[in-house]
């Protein structure tokens, strides 16, 4: 069977879409489906019915993450895993997490109706709390199932209510058994919207995932005097603000030098006294910085490292400390490889690229093989309400993972 042989039902997989949308739908046709909120009990209700439909077993694990297997051949055999998540932040869009899970469902409808049997089951799955936009961190589930979060410590997590994780994830209803955790797999695949505009701006239908950067967070504290506005000569200020001003400028000029694909953020300021008339004497900002290659990142920390005896500090005092980090996570080459051949097979044009965000499928491939691909985000806009992905674009990504699928699952 040629791979250009089975494709999906595009219209199918948009009212499919639309169908999950229903559940947190907002006046602006975005979706809010907070993590374990009423929405995400009947999406996850609904999706559970949907699979049961197609014939597929529907087990959930002790975070909650959901599992759905269509039977193969060789059933003691590792799955084809295919999914994402469908929480969603306040005021989010219709695709971002949500298309990955319906990848899987489109998927396995293709299968059934083409009487395609797979040679190894093929599992759609939904990971629970990708978002954090309820309970932090985000990629909470696929954390503790790749030994990178403490379940117990994330139990403990409260929303702005003071609800716990856990008392959530107990009304739920889909508090299940350990033993029903993603362990093994033959593949973990994940399509996700882009949430940035490259591959629109250089008109790509597809985004084959090399990797997810990795990336550093410092929080820099500069200290200096509170005075009179009025009264205090420049020469004779501390001004901690000033002195900001220099930091922040010297590290633009150093790290636009280092490389065109390091991105880097100051994405929080606070001032003190933050009184007009009165010279500041403290200024706290985040800065972090995300690359995939590890030299990359430890020429921006010794440049973070150098704001504390830099000329521009205004007599102030500087200190850096590190919030957090994390390493490149690859995706497995051969379903990279996989990937791209489906692409060029359906004659889709691509782009390999890193993933600057991170999703559930960068914890699942430290322990397992695990790859994805981007559609294009149009203007790049994720996390709101008119995030959008062309219905084209999402039904080549489909047939993209698809193809895969095929080549996975294989008499």
């Amino acid at each position: 069977m040629e791979k250009q042989s089975v494709l999906i039902n595009g219209e199918r997989l948009k009212n499919t879409v639309e169908e999950f949308a229903n559940f947190g739908r907002t006046e602006n046709n975005g979706v809010t489906r907070l993590a374990l909120s009423e929405m995400d009990i009947k999406v996850r209700n609904h999706f559970k019915d949907v699979c049961e439909e197609l014939g597929m077993t529907v087990k959930w694990d002790d975070m909650g993450s959901m599992y759905a297997t269509l039977e193969g051949v060789e059933n003691d055999k590792p799955p084809v895993v295919v999914g994402s998540h469908l929480d969603s932040v306040e005021k989010g869009g219709r695709f971002d997490g949500v298309l990955g899970v319906l990848t899987g469902i489109e998927i396995v409808r293709t299968l059934v109706e083409s009487n395609i049997k797979p040679q190894v089951p093929v599992v759609v799955a939904n990971i629970t709390n990708e978002e954090g936009a309820r309970f932090e961190p985000s990629m909470m589930a696929s954390g503790v199932m790749s030994g990178h979060f403490d379940k117990g410590q994330m139990l403990k997590s409260t929303d702005k209510n003071g609800i716990t994780f856990e008392k959530a994830l107990k009304v739920s209803g889909f508090e299940g058994s350990k033993e029903n955790r993603l362990t093994e797999a033959e593949a973990f695949l994940e399509l996700h919207v882009e949430q940035g505009p490259v591959l629109e701006s250089e008109s790509k239908d597809i985004g084959v995932v090399e990797c997810v950067v990795g990336m550093c967070c410092y929080e820099i504290e500069v200290i200096g005097d509170s005075d009179h506005a009025g009264t205090t000569p420049m020469p004779m200020r501390k001004d901690a603000l000033f002195a900001t001003n220099n930091l922040i400028n010297e590290i633009r000029e150093k790290m636009s030098k280092l490389d065109s694909d390091l991105v880097y953020t100051i994405g929080r300021l606070n001032v003190s006294p933050n009184i007009h008339t009165v010279i500041p004497n403290k200024v706290v900002f985040t800065l972090e910085a995300r690359h995939k290659e590890a030299d990359i990142i430890r020429q921006v920390e010794e440049i973070i490292h150098g704001l504390t005896t830099s000329e521009g500090k205004e007599k102030c005092e500087v200190t850096a400390t590190k919030l957090w980090d994390r390493d490149t996570v690859w995706f497995n080459d051969k379903l990279v490889n996989s990937l791209e051949e489906s692409c060029t097979s359906l004659g889709y044009s691509y782009k390999c690229m890193p993933s600057g965000a991170g999703h559930d499928a960068q914890f699942i491939a430290t322990y397992l093989p695990a790859a994805m691909i981007f559609v294009p985000s149009v203007n790049g806009k994720s996390h709101a309400e008119d995030e959008l992905t062309y219905w084209e674009d999402c039904e080549r990504g489909v047939n993209v993972v698809l193809q895969a699928v095929l080549d996975l699952t294989a008499n």
